[in-house]
Parts: C-alpha cells; structure tokens; sequence
C-alpha cells in the first residue's frame, strides 16, 4: 500500500475544524433560506418555488467563487435543461493546477422536497424553519432531506475558498423525490459527469452521532394481482356458499407469500445476514411507530430483514370500503405488491419470483392475473478503494469515533445511472440527515451537530483523497 503524501498546503484537522466551525453562522443561515423556499416538484405543484430553490443555490455556488475566472481559474457554472424534468444545477472546478495526480470528486445532492403532508401535525409550519424546542437543531419540510446535504458540500467548498485539493463536479437537481428524465441520463452523456469518486449526499447517521456509511440500496419491484369471478356481485345470502368470492381468494393467495413467522416465503428471492450495524429493536420500535404490544415480524436479524433479505408488502387494496358493504359475494378485487430485495439480487429476476409465485396459487380453484409493474435495481458499494478508506478517516475525524456501515431500505435511482455513466468511480453514500430526522414524515429537523460534522468530513476527505493520489493512486 502507496502511503500517503500530503502536500506542504494541505491544511490540518484543527485548522479544517477551525475553518468549519467559523462558517457554521452563515451555513445555518444559508439553510434556513433554502428551507424556507416549498420546492416540491410533484405534478399539480407551483413551479415558481422550485425554480426559486435552483436559482438560490446556483447564487450560492457563485458565491463560492465558481465560474468567477480570477477567484476560481477554469472553474463553470451551468443547467442541465431535461424534458419535464426541473433543472439541475452543474458546476465543475478542474484540479489544482500543477497536481496532475489530483482526483475528481462529483457531489450530489437535490434541492427538492417532499410535500408537507397534513400540517396539523407540524409543531411550527413546514416551511418557516424553527430551532428545535432542546436548540439543537432546525426544523422545516426537506431540511435533511435534502437541503442540509447541499449546505454541506457548499461548506466544503468553503473551507477551500473554493479551490479544494481535488477537482469538483457538482450535480444538483431538482425533481428526486418524484423522479425525473434525470435518473437515466447520466449514461448518456458520461463525460459530464467523470471523476474518481462520487460522494451522494442523500443519507446519514443510523443514528445522531455514530458515522454512518451507506454501503447498500435494496432494489424494487412492484406488480399488481387481481381476481374477477363473477360478472356483477350478489346477494351474499343467497348466492354465498358456492359464488367464488374474489376477495376471498386475492386474501388467500396474499396469504401465502409469508410463513407463520412472517418471513416473505417466495422462493428465488435472496437473503442474507447483514454484517454491518442495524437497528435496536427499541430504536425500530420508536422510529416506525409500533404500537405496544405489538410484535416485530419475521426472524433473523433487523439488517436482514431490512437491508440484505426481501420484503413484501400490500400498499393497495380495491374491493368493498366496509362503510359501503352490502350483503353481497364480491366479483371483483385487486391488491398492489411492493416488493424490496436483496441489493445485489436483479430486480427483474425478483419480479419473476413473485409473479411465478402468485400465478401457481389457484385458492379454491380460482386463477389470479398478475401484472408485473416497474422495477429498480439495488446498489452495493466497493469498500476496497482508496475513496473509501478516506472517507471511513475523514468520518472518524469528524465523530470522534469508527465510522460503521449501514444501508437504506430506501431507492436512489439516479446512483445506479451514475455507476453507469462511471463504471470505474467509487461511490460514497454519506451526509447530514440521520435515521431518526423524520424524514418525509411531519416535524422533520436537522442537527447542528451533525450538520458541522458532516461538513468537516467532506473536507477532510477531500483532503486525503488528494493526498492518497499523489504519486500514483494507493493501492
């Protein structure tokens, strides 16, 4: 293994450290404005607001220096203009100049948001970010999810007045949360988006504190099953007894895709132990909810059955509201699957398990149709490189502690048209948010703590990974 040369300009922890916590006002600051901005670019939303959020950033990103010629030398500012899709912010700073070794490093983020859901259960309105009631944090609608992660490559940049030691790519887009044209673009146009090393700031800690690499993304399917058996319903006392009832059946076959202990019982879908950090059960239990009393589904360990093994489940269901029952033999039902696998299993080979499955039940004699719906693929990450080994130093560096892997049961489309488009890159999956934000749900926040950190992580480990370069790669 090459060892590490660190130049004579290369700044040290306490002066990194130094530079972070001098910029922390005006980074707070500066995500409080874009928090402030409702960005969602669902269809049927304002359009303003978002283009409002892009135009904030790109301000932002020239206030760094980049595309100012005498602040940053060859360094530009542009917009990636797709078909209905929101534009995405790019930006690129060349490598030092006289370092012909300097990697490239591409950061990612996006400046949209999910809608506030029901605002009568915010503690102060989604878009008016306020101090957290213990002054720990902020709390506003898409302010971990993910504006924070923006600030934090912002920050980094900062703290290299916008010439870090290695180059930069920026792509920032505005429509992840629903999904864009842009998850499939970058393989068409790869030379956009070359570097060494992508750090995807859309995650974060498991929890508050412990740094956190996401090294996996379960992948998904989905399909839809359903029963027709009789041409219209009727009279349940009448006809009950010998009319198929379709409901019945779509009930038993759905019934048949976990065993007793409520693991997913399709065969050809994959599961293995998940070696990395997980979840308490206490940690689980408060995060989804689970009412007391109630148990948690399924066998192994919560890795597993989060991460690295399959779920299965009923995300919608057509058939007689129990307010509008009639006494009646229902004719008709459908259900929904959403199907999460096994990162490195293909998502289509997961569809076919499924359909397989579901077609071979025949409950009382009755056939299902089944209709195979989109798929995404998961994503595992090399561990092996030395982006990665920078990055598990700079996350120590910045926690104070060992840096552990975790993953998302969650999909990141764009990550794996970015590993297409840079099939030789290695990717990093880390940033501000943490599992217990509330992301998406009411109430969401960031820390302080977490955001300062994951700041001075990015620039340490934009540091080392220029010095691992010098000379050659490490190996």
């Amino acid at each position: 293994m090459k060892h590490r040369t660190e130049s004579a300009g290369d700044p040290g922890d306490q002066e990194l450290e130094a530079s972070v916590d001098g910029l922390m006002d005006d980074l707070v600051a500066d995500l409080k404005s874009l928090a402030a901005i409702p960005s969602i670019a669902f269809p049927g939303c304002p359009e303003a607001p978002v283009r409002e959020a892009y135009d904030a950033l790109e301000a932002l990103v020239r206030e760094v220096g980049l595309g100012d010629e005498e602040r940053v030398p060859g360094s530009t500012v542009g917009e990636l203009a797709l078909p209905d899709t929101a534009p995405v912010l790019t930006a690129h700073i060349p490598p030092p100049p006289g370092d012909p070794t300097a990697p490239t490093v591409l950061l990612y983020g996006h400046y949209d948001v999910q809608p506030p859901g029901e605002e009568t259960l915010w503690r102060s309105p989604p878009f008016e970010p306020t101090e957290t009631e213990d002054g720990l944090g902020l709390r506003a609608r898409g302010i971990a999810d993910c504006k924070a992660n923006l600030v934090v490559h912002l920050g980094a940049l900062r703290a290299f007045h916008g010439r870090p030691p290695t180059g930069v790519r920026i792509a920032f887009e505005g429509q992840e949360e629903y999904g864009s044209a842009f998850d499939d673009y970058p393989p068409t146009d790869p030379g956009r988006f070359a570097c060494d090393a992508m750090v995807i700031a859309d995650t974060g800690n498991i929890r508050p504190g412990t740094p956190t690499l996401v090294t996996a993304l379960r992948g998904v399917a989905e399909l839809t099953v359903e029963v027709r058996t009789l041409k219209d319903a009727v009279h349940s006392g009448e006809y009950g007894g010998a009319a198929p009832d379709a409901l019945l059946a779509l009930l038993a076959a759905l019934a048949t895709l976990h065993d007793a202990r409520g693991d997913v019982a399709v065969e050809g879908l994959r599961r293995e132990p998940w070696e990395g950090t997980a979840y308490t059960d206490e940690e689980f239990r408060a995060l989804a909810g689970v009412e007391d009393g109630m148990p948690l589904v399924g066998t192994g360990g919560l890795g597993e059955r989060l991460w690295s093994g399959p779920a299965l489940t009923v995300i919608g269901i057509d058939a007689p509201g129990v307010d509008q029952g009639s006494s009646a033999v229902v004719p008709y039902a459908r259900a929904k699957l959403n199907l999460r696998l096994h990162p490195r299993q293909d998502p289509d080979d997961g569809m076919r398990a499924l359909v397989r499955h579901l077609e071979q039940q025949r409950p009382f004699g009755i056939p299902l149709t089944v209709t195979p719906g989109q798929t995404g693929p998961g994503f595992e990450a090399a561990t092996g490189g030395p982006a990665y080994r920078a990055a598990a130093g700079a996350l120590r560096t910045a926690w104070g502690s060992e840096p552990v892997h975790a993953a998302t049961g969650g999909s990141i489309p764009l990550v794996n048209g970015l590993a297409q488009a840079v099939p030789g890159a290695e990717i990093l999956l880390f940033g501000a948010e943490d599992n217990m934000s509330g992301l998406h749900g009411p109430n969401e926040r960031v820390l302080y703590s977490e955001l300062r950190a994951a700041v001075l992580a990015e620039a340490v480990f934009l540091r080392d990974y220029a010095a691992a370069f010098r000379g050659g790669p490490a190996s």
